[in-house]
């Protein structure tokens, strides 16, 4: 595990004993992840919506939070577990519209097609790309704020990366 800047454990006890702008600080260091976790689990339509109720639920169990010191892997942690209740929540829609449809091109297509391809990698490898190409989140940082290491944050980036050439790459052969 990587140890948390000390700073935001302090932010975190603060929240805990009920101090709102601590944990909007919190909020600003942490939506990336938190987005870039449910984008890789659930519908692009749900995201934004899921992110506040993570956040909703983070502030309610803030109580249980042992250690302060560990928020980073503890939100990540309620955000997987939120991503898998929206699944078993969620009834059932009758169809759901296929990523690829027929007709004019999307005007953020290939951005559309590559999220498309990420979420098709194994589970290890999705989070890790998407923290990283779509929030724009370094290695480092990934490792910090999700209680990974370093070193599997580099090795999952890296055969992520390269399954996701190798798939971008028999999808565009003809």
């Amino acid at each position: 595990m990587v140890p948390p800047a000390p700073e935001e454990a302090t932010l975190a006890r603060a929240a805990r004993e009920g101090d709102r702008a601590a944990f909007g600080e919190l909020y600003a260091r942490y939506a990336r992840m938190v987005h870039g976790i449910l984008l890789a689990r659930v519908p692009r339509r749900e995201v934004d919506d899921l992110v506040q109720d993570v956040f909703l639920l983070a502030l309610r169990r803030l109580d249980g939070l042992r250690n302060p010191g560990a928020f980073g892997p503890w939100l990540a942690m309620i955000t997987r577990n939120r991503a898998a209740d929206h699944f078993r929540r969620r009834p059932q829609e009758a169809s759901e519209l296929p990523d690829h449809l027929p007709g004019a091109p999307h005007p953020e297509g290939e951005a559309v097609a590559v999220l498309a391809a990420i979420r098709r990698l194994p589970e290890a490898y999705r989070e890790p790309l998407i923290l990283r190409l779509v929030e724009g989140m370094t290695g480092p940082e990934i490792a910090e704020r999700t209680g990974l290491t370093a070193g599997s944050v580099r090795v999952n980036l890296h055969r992520g990366m390269q399954m996701l050439r190798e798939r971008l790459g028999k999808e565009a052969a003809p």
